[in-house]
């Protein structure tokens, strides 16, 4: 028991450690600090596989089904990492698969401060296992308990403001809902649910990722709405139909999330009633509409290069060679990726724009177009 204990605190985040624990827990901290330039991370890790001084890192505690081919991952942080997050936030998380690490960027699904039932403060986003997906197969279908995994700060602005809105308006489609359910979920457990409404579109009854849940807090909250589309029985949501079924919808601040097309529909939407400005959007897809040529991706000072073609990017082939490239959301939002293109051209997937020497790019949306160089 008393090892157990002593576990839990060394496992603890170390982040803010003046506000808590006393001195032994401020000392704490400051050795880890202290001592970071000289203790190579390797022999952190043999210590406890969650310290590092280098980087973030998590272990996962558990893995609950949500549909046939979803599943929240629960992960219990180490040093490190801040729980001040916002609601709607997400983080990158990586895994070694087959000697690889994989990363992607998932929402957080849990409010902020949330613990487990033994009272231990742990994190949980929910992954839809996509055909073309390495990573996100692997999480819902093949990882275990206890995995070690790389953690990313949370980030982005699709958030949950404070205080919230009197009227809310949430749009979603299939594993669009994730951003949103930390959202309700905060809103909940403040007691904030005061007059919302929650449009989600899934193919069927059992494709509905929180249903018992949405279900739930339809039921024990007058002020919340939950309206289901099962598209393949009623079809598509009819943006149209807001009028008839919510009357109000233009007085509402509005979150979407979901597929490409339902959040261009909604942008054209929003803006022809001329309120745009309460529209808020959350896109987890590249639309990869231009396709490189390809080429040779050399890595500056590393002396590393990789044949990459041109659907892959920059950050990827760097990663296939072990060239440790910065990232952060890897969806060509947060411009923690920029380096600059030191020689040759590269184009921008999303759009077909090219880069020439000197330029800065986002390695997570460029590939390379011809052989080029980046300074790194």
């Amino acid at each position: 028991m008393a090892l157990n204990k002593f576990r839990e605190w060394l496992e603890a985040p170390a982040a803010h450690v003046s506000e808590r624990g006393g001195k032994l827990n401020v000392l704490r901290g400051a050795v880890a600090r202290m001592t970071t330039p000289l203790l190579p991370d390797d022999y952190l890790h043999l210590a406890n596989p969650l310290w590092s001084a280098r980087e973030l890192r998590g272990r996962i505690v558990d893995v609950q089904p949500e549909t046939a081919d979803s599943a929240t991952i629960v992960i219990k942080p180490g040093w490190g990492f801040d729980f001040k997050y916002q609601p709607g936030q997400y983080i990158g998380i990586g895994i070694l698969i087959d000697g690889r690490w994989n990363w992607r960027s998932y929402s957080l699904t849990c409010p902020p401060d949330w613990t487990d039932e033994g009272g231990k403060r742990v994190i949980s986003i929910a992954v839809k296992a996509m055909p073309e997906g390495k990573l996100s197969s692997h999480l819902v279908n093949g990882v275990d308990a206890g995995t070690i995994v790389r953690l990313a700060a949370p980030q982005g602005g699709f958030v949950l403001p404070s205080p919230v809105p009197k009227k809310v308006l949430f749009i979603t489609a299939g594993s669009g809902i994730t951003p949103v359910v930390s959202m309700l979920r905060a809103m909940d457990r403040r007691d904030q649910v005061t007059d919302v409404v929650h449009v989600h579109s899934a193919p069927t009854e059992a494709d509905v990722m929180f249903g018992a849940e949405l279900r739930d807090l339809h039921d024990r909250r007058p002020g919340f709405v939950s309206h289901l589309q099962l598209t393949d029985s009623a079809g598509l949501f009819a943006l149209s139909s807001l009028d008839e079924l919510y009357p109000d919808w233009r007085e509402r601040e509005t979150w979407a999330c979901g597929p490409a097309p339902m959040l261009d529909a909604i942008e054209g939407h929003w803006k022809a009633a001329g309120i745009a400005d309460q529209l808020h959007v959350e896109r987890f897809e590249i639309e990869r509409s231009a396709v490189g040529e390809g080429g040779v991706v050399t890595f500056g000072t590393t002396g590393r290069s990789v044949e990459a073609d041109g659907a892959t990017s920059l950050l990827e082939a760097g990663e296939s060679v072990g060239v440790q490239l910065p990232f952060g959301c890897r969806m060509g939002i947060c411009q923690t990726c920029v380096v600059t293109l030191a020689e040759g051209h590269a184009r921008d997937l999303r759009n077909g724009e090219q880069r020439q020497a000197g330029d800065k790019v986002q390695t997570c949306i460029s590939a390379a177009a011809g052989d080029c160089t980046l300074d790194i």
